[in-house]
């Protein structure tokens, strides 16, 4: 007779299996309680979005150096893996302005031959990126972003900003520029002054103005008229599409390209093509560091907004499955003649305000792009290239953020060096060495902290049975008896550090007996520290001077107890810094009485 199927951890049942199911396929979650009302919101939230996201897809696949349709392929496919795969309620996933720009950077720099070569080179790139999330995701790796600081990626964030609205100041004048770099656009930009075309500067001029009036000032306005808080809304939204249609209309009506006037030209119609990109070893490896730092950056930006808007309604996201999912929609778009796409911040807090419950109202916002492949392409031809221009410029403006300058440099003087440093690099040598030192900036500054603990000596204070730091606080202390409190773990990047310290302190004062290690802000002793410890357990006793131990958390007992350094130490370990004052305090009366 079979055995019955096991429930539980342990079990290989189906309760397991389901478990399993619905840990890397989060749909099978929100699915089960999905209602009218909740289909009714994400409708909405995805009429909004694909309003938004119609003109920004064609604007960022220009910033990538790929023709516009590719900005529509990369807004179809991945929405609907993101849908499946993603945790968060609210994230929008398509193409963004820091992740195009970067694309650009890496696949413009291969000197390729033709534009489909080019676009290829961009489906490999999302190819590589998304196997890279789905790996790390797989291998729950997710706390890499870590490594990238907060205030390095604001300024790295900032800076692409910059350089990405300056890149597009050619599109608004109608001349020829280029540049990888803030100082080779602007030089670029000034050599090919005289050939400004004039109708395409007032054609990008105004529509920059009309969408930061749109951005700023339209709803206020239409609030006045007495339109509904919704409808306003929507059509605050829709002011880049408006950009879009009266620009088109223009150029069409007048014959601009007759003028010089860049436009769109032919945008192919349908459904983008399902094709896997070519395996070419050398392309590879020539895009896998770019794709590294395409896949870290994006995710950082995705699960930061993903975190923050969750939060606001008390759900919870989990980032190594973000990463699976990030991953299945760049695989998605490498397949459908897409390029790298991640989360978008102003995407995402649109979706969000406009009640987008589900991951689903991404997925019909990829019906939305996708009806208009069919509808809309043929009526793009004429669409003047400064208009998408300025819908960039207009969105990468709100990015740039000159105030985190000024909070990190009244902080932190070391979080000012290193986004003031990111900023700067990125400006003067471009998106990929910009992120690739603020990675190791980021790593330097964390090293450079840990490498120098602050190590407090610390007293009883008084009436109490709590320690605190001796220049902080009024407290008693007993002079044959120095405590050290370590506010870090002990590793090999401050092993000597503490050493050094040691020694030097307890050279200087010859009444010194004993020296307790107060260990309740070390979380962790590795092998270096290990040795460094029983380095001053030998010198101490030799000075004849005892060690002790106060305060070790479990976890850290744990692992020295597997070693002979407890066996070695001339003093005791201690569960309370207290009882360990009292205990030697009272051996050293006993011995003057």
């Amino acid at each position: 007779m079979d055995k019955p199927l096991k429930d539980g951890p342990q079990g290989t049942g189906r309760k397991n299996g389901a478990g399993f199911a619905a840990r890397y396929l989060p749909i099978l979650d929100w699915g089960r309680s999905y209602s009218r009302d909740t289909l009714a919101n994400d409708l909405t939230a995805a009429v909004i979005v694909t309003i938004m996201l119609i003109p920004q897809s064609l604007a960022y696949a220009l910033l990538a150096g790929l023709p516009p349709e590719a900005g529509l392929y990369a807004s179809i496919a991945p929405l609907v893996a993101y849908a499946v795969f993603g945790t968060s309620r609210a994230l929008a996933v398509g193409p963004v302005a820091v992740v195009s720009l970067m694309t650009a950077a890496a696949v413009g720099g291969l000197d390729l031959a033709s534009p489909a070569e080019y676009a290829a080179a961009a489906a490999v790139l999302a190819l590589l990126s998304g196997v890279f999330l789905v790996a790390m995701g797989a291998l729950r790796l997710g706390f890499v972003a870590n490594f990238l600081s907060h205030p390095v990626i604001s300024g790295f964030i900032t800076a692409s900003g910059i350089i990405i609205a300056a890149s597009q100041l050619k599109h608004i004048l109608g001349i020829p520029a280029g540049g990888h770099n803030l100082y080779e656009i602007l030089l670029s930009l000034f050599e090919n002054m005289g050939a400004v075309n004039w109708i395409t500067l007032a054609i990008g001029a105004s529509a920059t103005v009309f969408l930061f009036w749109v951005r700023r000032g339209l709803k206020p306005a239409l609030s006045k008229l007495g339109v509904k808080p919704r409808l306003a809304d929507i059509l605050t939204k829709a002011g880049p599409v408006a950009a879009v249609a009266v620009t088109t209309l223009i150029a069409w009506g007048f014959g601009l390209p007759n003028a010089g006037v860049a436009v769109v030209g032919e945008v192919p119609q349908g459904l983008p093509p399902l094709a896997l990109p070519a395996f070419d070893f050398g392309l590879w490896s020539e895009l896998a560091g770019a794709a590294v730092l395409i896949s870290i950056i994006g995710f950082v930006e995705s699960v930061s907004v993903a975190q923050t808007l969750a939060a606001k309604r008390r759900q919870r996201i989990v980032p190594d499955q973000e990463l699976i999912g990030l991953g299945a929609a760049n695989v998605a778009s490498s397949v459908t003649g897409g390029y790298p796409v991640t989360g978008g911040f102003a995407r995402s807090v649109v979706n969000f305000d406009a009640g987008a419950e589900t991951p689903a109202a991404g997925a019909y916002t990829a019906v939305g792009i996708a009806l208009a492949t069919f509808a809309l392409t043929p009526l793009l031809f004429f669409l003047p290239k400064a208009t998408l221009a300025a819908t960039i410029i207009v969105a990468v403006l709100s990015l740039v953020d000159f105030s985190v300058l000024k909070r990190s440099y009244g902080y932190s003087k070391a979080d000012f060096a290193a986004v003031a440093a990111t900023v700067l690099i990125t400006l003067g040598f471009g998106v990929e060495i910009g992120v690739s030192s603020g990675v190791a900036l980021s790593i330097a500054l964390f090293l450079l902290k840990t490498s120098r603990p602050h190590i407090a000596e610390v007293g009883l204070v008084p009436g109490t049975e709590h320690f605190r730091n001796i220049l902080r606080h009024e407290v008693e202390t007993d002079p044959k008896i120095v405590t050290l409190r370590v506010d870090e773990s002990l590793y090999f990047a401050n092993a000597r550090f503490l050493e050094d310290y040691i020694y030097e302190r307890v050279t200087k004062d010859k009444a010194i007996e004993h020296v307790i290690l107060m260990c309740s802000a070390v979380n962790e002793i590795d092998g270096s520290a290990l040795e460094s410890l029983e380095a001053i357990n030998d010198r101490l006793n030799r000075m004849g001077v005892t060690l002790h131990l106060s305060e070790v958390k479990g976890p850290v007992m744990d692992r020295l107890k597997r070693s002979h350094f407890l066996d070695d130490l001339t003093g005791s370990v201690f569960l309370s810094q207290y009882r360990a004052v009292k205990t030697l305090s009272k051996l050293a009366a006993d011995r003057i009485v």
